[in-house]
């Protein structure tokens, strides 16, 4: 409280017989003074001990400055004496004190005390300076994307939410799934929609992995034997009209039978054949009927329906 003392003591109550400053004991009868807790001081005591010193100016923010309040949601606020009585008050932000004079915008000169600002470094901006320098525009309506607010950031580009929209269904993509195609984006399902291939069997989209057969794409599930449906992804397999057989069923279906053992002659895994006529024989089939020499890359005698050597054919 500032109080004036006169002849009849302070206007709280009964003035002592002794009415002094606190600090420099000099009397305080026809002077201004502040009552503070532990007692009253003269007004240059005051300033003195209990003044705080203008972050902006460096001078210190006197008994008599103006008073006035910051806006509180950004953290400016007012302190005075710790009495009942409030007299004097200044700016702060973050223990840095302002006369009201002195807090003001370090870019424009705006004052601050009644506006809404941001710290950036040392520095206090205004809102319009702080967008002007330090925020990002929308690339699709090019407008200040306010610090705050909802956005999406992607590859160096900022949007507002609502602004990032599919290219395809023009909706909001939000938090969703996207996929980037040169300079558009869409959710998943009008991309797989427009863009993904879709399997030969099915006619369903594919996503993602599936093989290639014959230059066309199939689901892995979808890419079966003809004959017994068994999956054929990362199975050996033939074809036989442009149909995908596993090695067993084109065996029992097409290949030739070997006439010793009667198996199919695949020529997978390596496997060589003979064929003589109309009959066929694996290599390690192809032998002497009487004496089991093979017989590959050697001379032979038919025999009715054996194959003899020609040592055991000299015999007969």
């Amino acid at each position: 409280a500032l109080i004036s003392a006169g002849e009849g003591g302070p206007q709280t109550g009964t003035m002592t017989e002794c009415f002094d400053c606190d600090n420099c004991k000099e009397s305080l009868y026809g002077r201004k003074y502040i009552q503070m807790d532990n007692g009253p001081y003269c007004i240059p005591c005051y300033d003195a001990h209990f003044a705080n010193t203008c972050d902006e100016c460096k001078e210190l923010i006197g008994h008599d400055c103006r008073v006035s309040r910051g806006p509180a949601d950004k953290q400016v606020s007012s302190r005075g004496p710790s009495s009942s009585w409030l007299y004097s008050q200044e700016l702060y932000y973050e223990d840095r004190h302002y006369h009201e004079h002195c807090f003001r915008c370090f870019r424009c000169d705006r004052s601050l005390a009644d506006e809404p600002f941001t710290c950036q470094g040392e520095e206090l901006l205004c809102n319009d300076c702080y967008c002007s320098e330090f925020s990002s525009k929308c690339v699709a309506c090019e407008k200040t994307v306010m610090p705050g607010s909802r956005k999406l950031e992607y590859n160096g580009q900022t949007w507002h939410e609502h602004c990032f929209i599919c290219s395809s269904c023009q909706q909001p993509i939000g938090s969703r799934s996207f996929i980037p195609d040169k300079k558009d984006y869409y959710c998943v399902p009008c991309y797989e929609s427009k863009f993904a291939p879709r399997c030969t069997r099915c006619k369903k989209t594919l996503t993602k992995g599936g093989v290639t057969y014959r230059d066309e794409p199939w689901h892995k599930e979808c890419f079966v034997c003809t004959g017994c449906k068994t999956p054929l992804a990362g199975q050996q397999f033939t074809s036989q009209d442009d149909n995908p057989y596993c090695i067993k069923c084109f065996g029992n279906l097409y290949a030739k039978k070997c006439s010793a053992c009667t198996k199919p002659i695949t020529g997978f895994g390596g496997g060589k054949y003979v064929s003589f006529e109309d009959r066929h024989w694996h290599h390690n089939c192809f032998n002497c009927a009487r004496c089991s020499t093979s017989l590959v890359g050697k001379g032979f005698i038919p025999d009715n329906d054996e194959i003899l050597c020609r040592d055991c054919s000299s015999d007969l």
